[in-house]
């Protein structure tokens, strides 16, 4: 078993691979540092072979796969995880390690956007996406973290081993953060450096496609995270028009006694129904999520126990 583990998703990082590896072996000398190379079809193994990485390979495409394959292949006390595109000053590493291995962190998130991102990210569009995500994720799940899709984290051994990946892509920066809030794991924050992409180098993030893909992430974990709010929002909503266009019925009904719009009234009662039906069915959805989060709080126990075994072996 590892003390730490320096973990690095590649796809086509050629150019700064090598760069990263190194800098963590002088940030981390203690440090095992793992290369998960995914489909590169440059000289990305070489070149991480060189600067004396362990690497290993994920042969089904996407960040999440691959981290995926990280979190189930490795065990150490801490893992950070770093991009290999060399956009992260690994200076700082040695903060985010100690806060997992001294103050029990579960998470630590490498902040770029209370430094130096908005000013060396030359992508405009990722700047007003990273803003949204971060206000979105914050307001909906009351918590404070200060970058949502930084790739550059440290996680405990507790979190790892309990956390489900379901992501395939790059929405897995926001599963991962959401997943330690609603189970209040203990979640800090440090501000890291940042520089842009060097030339010749380009992401593999798509503006557009990725960022709706974060976008329905929100919404799908919020919807499985706090269900009673996602469906008393849906309800309020359908009983708000329901009575809103059944109101001019009801008008005529006391000016005429008669009902004019027959359609409108049954349309308008179907929906009052759907109404009461969502907000029964966040009613019991919310029960199953506290279940859910009382056995992820009894699985912690067993990863506790099976960590103890783990540094207790010869």
């Amino acid at each position: 078993m590892d003390r730490i583990a320096v973990l690095i998703p590649c796809y086509n990082e050629e150019l700064s691979v090598a760069k990263v590896v190194n800098d963590a072996r002088k940030y981390l000398p203690e440090a095992a540092i793992y290369v998960y190379d995914n489909n590169s079809t440059d000289d990305t193994v070489a070149r991480a072979l060189e600067a004396g990485a362990i690497v290993r390979y994920e042969y089904m495409q996407g960040k999440g796969n691959v981290i995926r394959r990280m979190f189930k292949e490795i065990d150490a006390k801490c893992y950070i995880m770093v991009d290999g595109d060399d956009t992260y000053d690994l200076s700082s590493v040695r903060e985010l390690a100690d806060l997992v291995l001294e103050k029990q962190a579960d998470m630590v998130v490498g902040d770029r956007l209370s430094s130096t991102y908005y000013s060396e990210n030359k992508r405009p569009f990722h700047n007003f996406g990273n803003s949204l995500v971060k206000a979105s994720i914050n307001k909906l799940f009351d918590c404070k973290i200060n970058d949502i899709m930084t790739g550059y984290r440290a996680f405990s051994y507790q979190f790892v081993k309990s956390f489900p990946v379901m992501s395939r892509g790059f929405e897995i920066e926001t599963e991962m953060t959401i997943f330690a809030v609603n189970n209040n794991m203990q979640v800090d924050n440090v501000v890291i450096g940042y520089k842009d992409r060097q030339e010749g180098s380009y992401s593999k993030l798509d503006t557009y496609s990725d960022g709706f893909k974060v976008i329905g992430t929100i919404i799908r974990l919020y919807r499985e995270y706090r269900p009673l709010k996602f469906f008393t929002l849906i309800s309020a909503i359908l009983a708000i028009l329901s009575v809103l266009f059944v109101i001019p019925v009801l008008i005529d009904y006391a000016n005429t006694g008669l009902v004019l719009r027959f359609p409108t009234l049954i349309v308008c009662g179907f929906v009052f129904i759907a109404a009461i039906q969502s907000l029964f069915a966040g009613m019991i959805l919310n029960n199953v999520a506290q279940r859910n989060r009382m056995e992820t709080e009894l699985r912690m126990y067993d990863i506790s126990d099976r960590l103890r075994d783990l540094e207790e072996a010869p």
